[in-house]
């Protein structure tokens, strides 16, 4: 028993061995025969927990939270256990090294169970309770069911083409996942470990939540709430925010594995224009190169990609290119990326010290060492053509990294590394070790070259594999999925749960990768996808066609009505990315997210997400089904965004329609949207449009720039409304910002109005059957109210 927290150091004698207790400024270390514990607090809310073998700290080092994050920290005050902050207790039991984290109010966060650590060999497994009320969310895009709990996974990116909803291993590796439902809140745990790791949900033992990895660092973050959103945050602020993506990122994305020649790409641009479809990119597959080596041209086939990327732009149309990171190993064959890579000594060596050389798309590969800072800096300088031709985009597949004629789908484990980066001491690494930063860092190089060569503009890079952090540098989707109904669903969890775990810019390939979708599973994923952080279309070769217009006229239309509404909500959808950029608060989010009590409301909520706070999309938990479903909605009043009317309960009985997907606004929004145009490269012609839904906390904001630059002029504005005995105000805060938007004037409806209405300075027009009253104003750049009166 400790007895007293005066000392600097304490010694207690125990029959098996001795333990020290030694306070710290930002925390305590204590050490229990050949372990040390040592917990600070980064922040009155996160916790840094480190374990050290035999009383020496690995490395202080990291891939995934940058030094000065890492640096941080606050002043604790002693606790006869452990040490206080304004948020946390701390209790460590000096004879076990057991944890336990209580919140101000003494509620329990997360607590280890009797025998917390075991360690095996190089390996170790960390226990902790897992209270009954507890669900589980994140680790990236794991397969299995939405709430983690009753299953176990191992992080291990890997080649998983044609995964099922329960394969695992997939693509990435996120050790991150948030706890919502305990006493003390939301809390999240991140495990700060590159090797091989496992995370087990009370799958093999019920009520033990048991963490582990073959190798590395004992080196995770507690992360406390109590909200969900306080957990994603600080998250973020550890391992980094999404930068804010180019606009036209946020537009509608035509793909397929490939469009084979210069001639397609016009034709499927100059189709999608002719049937007025919305459209801002079209990727290019691996057939464009010359026999799949990246950083070529086949010029048989694509006689003059600047010329094609030049014509696109001019139509609002961009291009993005893939760009493999296995370079042909073609000596003598006047191929630059391995010439130069070879003489900068940038590919990956076997442990003899030869280079590494596996069999990919080009045959025999090479891979760069991304480990290494100058290799990292050299792999940038081969984008130098391609940004020079316009190409807009980079996609960074195959990743993990994937090699072809090996069981274990990647390269062998002894292959060598050079760590020569960030704040890690140079020194050489296995691929054990580096495997799954292998991804990000490649992901990383692509994004700071991007960098380089267009100081000014946003880098758009797209990763299939990555791992915690990688959220700085590239979007993502979830690879190679299937054209099924359950897929569809379960694209769904994997992008909510990728935002829960800071991927906020995710994708899933819409209508299914391999395979081939129904006409009616086709329609119904465009439905969905057009709510999601990014909307992409791809299909392998040998798959029907999946363009808008593949399966006749009905379907056309509902996909474009589909995509024109996604345009029209731009306004609302950019503002939504912009916050995430300074917050973290994902794009895509659960229900329970911004409304906890929706987590119990008793309604299958697996396929009900938000896009931002105040949309609230409810497809059906089985999408395949032409039964009707129930849709609970949060507290607090929404209206169905189609019809804009209120609804009038919050359970709703929905019967499945080919045509229609529910959305509803939430009650107190002020949403902006604009007239519809084809692309984001076209300004929108007419008036902003504001949507505004009376009820409580009624707000709105704008937020425009140019959607290219990174250092430009923005602006920024709070609209607020307040309903009256006698009507409604609206009031507009001054703008903030030098830019000057687009519209001159502002269109405003308030749903949920009855009766005639008199407005100063404008004539108002009532509609009983929408139950809407509409005007026009011009725009508002200063501090301003409009008072809206009944009459």
């Amino acid at each position: 028993m400790l007895r007293s927290i005066a000392p600097a150091l304490i010694v207690l004698a125990t029959p098996a061995y001795a333990q020290t207790v030694s306070p710290r400024a930002d925390g305590v270390e204590v050490q229990a025969g050949s372990l040390t514990l040592r917990v600070t607090a980064q922040t009155d809310a996160i916790l840094r927990v480190r374990i050290a073998r035999d009383g020496k700290f690995p490395e202080d080092a990291s891939w995934a939270v940058p030094a000065n994050v890492r640096a941080k920290s606050v002043k604790v005050a002693p606790l006869a256990d452990g040490f206080a902050t304004s948020s946390l207790r701390v209790h460590v039991d000096p004879a076990t090294l057991r944890l336990s984290i209580d919140d101000a109010a003494g509620k329990r966060i997360t607590a280890d169970l009797p025998d917390p650590i075991k360690l095996d060999g190089t390996g170790f497994t960390l226990r902790k309770a897992m209270p009954v009320g507890e669900q589980y969310f994140g680790l990236g895009d794991k397969t299995g069911p939405f709430d983690r709990r009753g299953a176990s996974y191992v992080d291990w990116n890997t080649d998983s083409f044609g995964f099922s909803p329960a394969t695992d291993p997939i693509y990435k590796s996120i050790p991150f996942f948030v706890s919502v439902g305990g006493a003390g809140g939301s809390y999240g745990f991140f495990l700060d470990n590159t090797w091989r790791s496992w995370f087990d949900f009370g799958h093999r033992e019920d009520g033990t939540l048991a963490i582990g990895s073959a190798n590395g660092p004992i080196d995770y973050y507690v992360i406390a709430g109590p909200s969900s959103a306080d957990v994603v945050r600080r998250y973020t602020d550890l391992t980094g925010k999404a930068p804010l993506a180019p606009r036209w990122a946020l537009g509608y994305q035509q793909s397929r594995y490939s469009y084979m020649s210069d001639a397609e790409v016009r034709e499927i641009a100059a189709k999608m224009r002719q049937s007025q479809v919305p459209l801002d990119l079209i990727w290019l597959d691996i057939d464009y190169q010359y026999r799949n080596w990246p950083f070529t041209v086949n010029t048989q086939t694509f006689p003059d990609l600047k010329k094609l990327a030049g014509d696109l732009k001019q139509d609002g149309i961009r291009l993005v290119a893939i760009t493999d990171l296995h370079v042909a190993a073609a000596p003598g064959k006047d191929y630059a990326p391995y010439d130069s890579g070879t003489a900068g000594g940038h590919f990956l060596r076997n442990p003899d010290g030869s280079t590494y050389v596996g069999p990919v798309w080009p045959g025999p590969a090479v891979f760069p060492d991304f480990t290494r800072k100058a290799s990292r800096d050299w792999w940038g300088t081969l984008f130098k053509g391609f940004v020079d031709d316009g190409v807009a985009g980079f996609w960074n597949d195959m990743n993990e990294p994937a090699i072809f004629e090996t069981p274990t789908k990647t390269m062998p484990l002894d292959t060598m590394h050079r760590i020569d980066s960030d704040d890690f001491a140079p020194r050489d690494a296995s691929h054990a070790e580096i495997h799954n930063v292998y991804g990000m860092e490649n992901s990383r190089a692509t994004f700071e070259g991007l960098k380089k060569l267009r100081p000014n503009d946003r880098p758009f890079v797209m990763t299939r594999a990555s791992f915690a952090g990688g959220q700085r540098y590239a979007v993502t989707w979830t690879g190679d999925n299937n054209a099924s109904w359950e897929h569809l669903k379960l694209s769904v969890q994997q992008l909510v749960n990728l935002g829960l775990s800071g991927f906020s810019y995710s994708a899933a390939d819409v209508g299914g990768f391999t395979g081939g979708p129904s006409p009616e599973l086709l329609t119904r994923w465009y439905e969905i996808a057009a709510f999601t952080p990014v909307f992409r279309v791809h299909a392998a070769k040998d798959t029907p066609r999946t363009e808008p217009w593949a399966d006749g006229p009905e379907h056309l239309a509902i996909r474009r009505r589909f995509i024109e509404a996604r345009y029209r909500l731009l306004p609302y959808l950019y503002a939504v990315a912009e916050q995430n950029a300074r917050t973290g608060d994902p794009i895509m989010r659960p229900v329970w997210y911004d409304y906890p009590a929706a987590r119990t409301a008793g309604c299958d909520q697996s396929m009900a997400f938000t896009l931002g706070r105040s949309l609230l999309i409810a497809a059906s938990p089985k999408p395949e089904s032409p039964r009707p479903y129930d849709i609970c909605l949060p507290a607090g009043g929404w209206y169905d965004y189609w019809t804009g009317l209120p609804e009038s309960g919050d359970k709703l009985s929905e019967t499945p329609a080919l045509d229609r997907l529910p959305v509803y606004v939430r009650a107190g929004t002020i949403l902006p949207r604009q007239p519809l145009t084809q692309s984001t490269a076209q300004v929108p012609q007419g008036p902003l449009s504001l949507d505004i839904y009376p009820g409580e906390e009624c707000s709105g904001t704008l937020y425009w720039d140019d959607g290219l630059t990174t250092n430009g002029a923005t602006l920024r504005q709070t609209i607020r409304c307040t309903q009256t005995a006698s009507g409604l105000t609206i009031d507009f805060d001054a703008r903030e910002g030098a830019y000057k938007p687009w519209w001159n004037g502002i269109a405003v409806t308030v749903h949920g109005w009855q009766g005639g209405a008199k407005i100063k300075g404008t004539t108002a027009t009532a509609n009983d059957a929408a139950r809407t009253l509409s005007f026009t104003i011009p725009d508002q750049p200063r501090a301003a109210r409009v008072t809206v009166s009944r009459q």
